[in-house]
């Protein structure tokens, strides 16, 4: 029921924020009939009546605007620039009312905790907001704090959501074929896991600890002393948020260095690492600028990360490959032994379906090709071949779309594949040559060096194991000897006791048949009869 209630309530809100003006103009069926009973409205101010719609709606319908926010060459510009301040506007929770939480948190008071706390609100996003604070030994942080009984909100958009989830795939084949249930369980699971910021805090400290060292990407310290489930409190950066891309460029920033280094860093987190950041809106990544000739990327907010199994790697990067070498029939073999598609799929049809959409794409120069599209393309293609949803691609489909989004909005000239392809082919050479087997002894090595005083054990003990095999196999060649000569002893023996039933019937027939043949000759064909049938019955 209460599913229902916040069906109305969507309904209900966006009657109230005229959003009718984003519907699709149906003409027939049904649909149309209900949609042209609702006045459209003005499209002025659509942006902004959208921005409130989905700030009204809650944290889950605000993460998609921010997602929408990201695809600029997809949205109006009056939309794109208002749904950008869902990244960090949305409008914040009493200051007094974090200071509560946080007290009860670290069970102590504030001032006990911090040198300075400032109870007005530096941000304010869909789950949580942050303040300023310096600690007693006088560095300056951020204290995170999740907003109060935001969990039970979310709970009952999710319960709208699976609601509808089971209609659509009881009503409907694609429905089920795109496993909506599953795909819901997977955004349940990752939006209640940005509700534990000591998860996000984990979260940040292993993304920090794979770049260190490396000065493309900074990612702040945690401060675990002072971190708990609602409250996560980090070093705090400076930087130039990536959207202000007019500052940016004020400030002499090499655009065409800070694009190619997103897509490095993007690269470089799925493929070496399998650890990538997947809510990389631009409200969680700021630039720093002290050199603009070099500028240098900060990433915050590690609530959502995703990763890859080793074998998603291997045939992603194969994909990605294969693609742009316009090898279409190595795509749909991978898509086929990856078990991304059916494994009855014929290979040489979805190849064809595959070079009838990319073909029209490649006739672009390389550098006008949006790859992130032509990936989405060649997914909505393999799903005609029933390939379900793959939740683990799901993220990285994202973030990659929103890397590329940004990445276009700092340099237009951006060719994502030429930045990203000597990444993939090193990676590939590293899992297939001679680096592979280095790296496997580096990492193996230990665990084989704790084991080897076992070995002989192990062999001694494969040994007799083996020679218990070999008699076993011994008494069961044997045994299998013995069966077979006894049925070919049965078989012979049903042989002759039908011969005898076939003799002893001519015989008798024979003396019947003749008026002058002697009284014992039927009675002789009768006693062979009988010992053909003695013969069948004791077979």
């Amino acid at each position: 029921m209460t599913g229902y209630l916040r069906l109305l309530r969507i309904v209900w809100v966006m009657l109230r924020f005229r959003l009718q003006v984003f519907l699709p103009r149906a003409k027939t069926g049904l649909l149309g009939l209900v949609l042209g009973m609702v006045p459209r409205g003005s499209s002025d101010g659509r942006g902004e009546r959208l921005r409130l719609a989905l700030e009204a709606l809650g944290p889950v319908f605000v993460k998609f605007g921010q997602a929408l926010s990201t695809r600029r060459d997809l949205l109006p510009p009056d939309v794109a620039d208002e749904l950008k301040k869902l990244q960090d506007q949305v409008p914040p929770f009493s200051g007094d009312t974090a200071r509560r939480i946080i007290e009860d948190a670290l069970d102590q008071p504030v001032g006990d905790a911090f040198a300075q706390f400032s109870t007005e609100p530096m941000a304010s996003a869909s789950v949580a907001q942050v303040h300023a604070a310096t600690l007693i030994s006088g560095e300056e942080v951020v204290v995170k704090v999740v907003r109060p009984t935001i969990e039970r909100t979310i709970r009952k958009d999710l319960r709208l959501m699976h609601t509808l989830a089971n209609v659509l795939e009881r009503v409907s084949a694609d429905g089920r074929r795109m496993r909506l249930k599953e795909v819901v369980s997977d955004y349940e699971a990752t939006i209640l896991d940005e509700l534990d910021l000591a998860r996000e805090g984990a979260n940040t400290s292993q993304l920090r600890r794979n770049f260190e060292g490396n000065d493309d990407l900074y990612v702040p310290q945690v401060y675990w002393d002072l971190t708990r489930q609602n409250v996560l409190v980090t070093e705090r950066i400076y930087g130039i948020p990536v959207a202000e891309i007019e500052t940016l460029r004020a400030a002499g920033t090499d655009m065409k260095k800070l694009s190619v280094r997103g897509v490095e860093i993007f690269f470089t987190q799925v493929f070496r690492d399998s650890f990538f950041h997947a809510d990389m809106h631009p409200g969680n990544i700021f630039v720093d600028i002290s050199d603009p000739a070099d500028p240098k990327y900060i990433a915050i907010d590690c609530g959502i990360v995703g990763s890859l199994e080793k074998e998603d790697q291997n045939y992603l990067a194969q994909n990605m490959l294969a693609f742009f070498r316009r090898d279409y029939r190595e795509v749909a073999r991978l898509h086929v032994e990856s078990g991304w598609v059916p494994k009855d799929t014929r290979i040489g049809e979805l190849e064809g379906a595959i070079r009838s959409v990319c073909e029209p794409i490649f006739e672009k120069p390389l550098g006008d090709i949006m790859f992130g599209h032509l990936l989405l393309k060649l997914f909505q293609t393999a799903r005609r071949f029933n390939m379900p949803v793959q939740p683990q691609l799901v993220l990285l489909q994202k973030t990659l779309l929103n890397i590329e989004g940004l990445g276009r909005q700092l340099s237009p000239e951006l060719d994502l594949w030429e930045t990203g392809k000597p990444i993939l082919e090193d990676w590939m050479n590293e899992r297939i040559g001679p680096k592979a087997w280095i790296n496997t002894i580096k990492v193996e090595g230990p665990r084989w060096l704790t084991q080897l005083p076992d070995v002989p054990q192990q062999l001694l003990d494969a040994s007799k194991h083996l020679a218990h095999m070999d008699r076993a196999l011994v008494e069961q060649r044997a045994f299998n000897a013995q069966l077979h000569d006894a049925l070919i002893a049965r078989s012979r023996r049903q042989r002759m006791g039908l011969l005898w039933i076939v003799l002893g019937a001519g015989v008798a027939y024979t003396a019947l048949a003749l008026p002058d043949t002697a009284a014992q000759w039927p009675w002789l064909g009768a006693a062979f009869a009988g010992l053909g049938i003695v013969s069948l019955l004791r077979s």
